[in-house]
């Protein structure tokens, strides 16, 4: 039987797996690079040399990270902001969905037609600007939650799913004495976990990663997330302070890339954590998706 599948190992399975292969090594490879070159030594580090793996491993720079109070603070920022606006986000976005997935909701087209249009067409940046400082949000925490909690694309995927949800558990509950908000979140929510691990992901990914908000809407250092302060730092290549602190710590002057890449990890590997734990909703709910809806 194995030297069968061996003989019918073809052509394209070749090069379907030597594509695969080099998918797999384009994407990880700069990840790896920021990671090893974020455990160099100083002392290479200064030298500009790029290792497979660092020769001299060093946490220097973490420990200047670390020790940076703007940068600790832009990760409780973040961190917060991911948390209740994933949360919000689900919440609401599924109350939503639930209403417009009933076919009997009055001015159920109507609704869906302005929520199209909100999708395709945009008022622009100006407009937007304006709107969030008359609702007094221009560097306000809250920015990052309320403009967030509701997208066409996601209701549709909760849609999609709650009809999937047979008629008559609801119809039971009803006759039990339930209320719609009773159905929802006794009967409707529990079995749409699949679902809201997956909507979950993509707006605390979402939310992980986004700079662009605090780039625009938040003046106040203390409230910036911590990908706005490493877009500034990138962007900007400001590393002096920092330079300066770890000299003050360790005596020695750690180059401003070291820092940069010290960074890029710990903005980046909380949410890689986070994917494996909900991988299996992940998929599940995809599939669901995929299939029935």
């Amino acid at each position: 039987m194995n030297t069968r599948r061996i003989r019918r190992f073809g052509m394209f399975e070749v090069v379907n797996t030597v594509l695969m292969i080099a998918v797999c090594f384009i994407t990880l490879y700069p990840m790896w690079f920021v990671f090893a070159n974020s455990l160099n030594s100083p002392e290479h580090a200064t030298l500009g040399t790029v290792n497979w793996i660092p020769k001299a491993i060093s946490f220097d720079s973490y420990r200047v990270v670390f020790s940076n109070e703007n940068m600790m603070n832009g990760f409780y920022i973040t961190t917060m902001r991911t948390v209740i606006g994933t949360a919000a986000h689900v919440l609401f976005t599924a109350i939503v969905a639930y209403g417009l997935s009933k076919t009997n909701l009055i001015g159920r087209k109507i609704y869906m037609k302005i929520a199209l249009i909100t999708m395709l067409f945009s008022g622009g940046l100006i407009p937007t600007f304006i709107l969030m400082t008359k609702l007094g949000l221009y560097d306000n925490f809250w920015v990052f939650i309320i403009p967030a909690m509701y997208t066409f694309f996601n209701m549709v995927i909760f849609m999609s799913f709650f009809r999937t949800i047979p008629d008559s558990l609801e119809e039971s509950a009803k006759v039990d004495g339930a209320s719609d908000y009773g159905v929802l979140f006794r009967i409707v929510m529990p079995n749409s976990m699949a679902v809201i691990a997956t909507i979950s992901l993509f707006s605390a990914v979402y939310h992980w990663n986004d700079y662009y908000q605090g780039v625009i809407y938040i003046r106040t250092q203390e409230l910036l997330p911590l990908q706005t302060m490493l877009f500034k730092i990138i962007a900007e290549n400001s590393m002096s302070f920092m330079q300066q602190q770890a000299m003050a710590q360790f005596g020695a002057r750690l180059p401003g890339n070291s820092i940069k890449f010290a960074s890029m990890m710990v903005a980046t590997l909380p949410i890689l954590l986070f994917y494996p734990f909900i991988q299996r909703y992940l998929v599940k709910g995809v599939m669901i998706g995929a299939i029935k809806g």
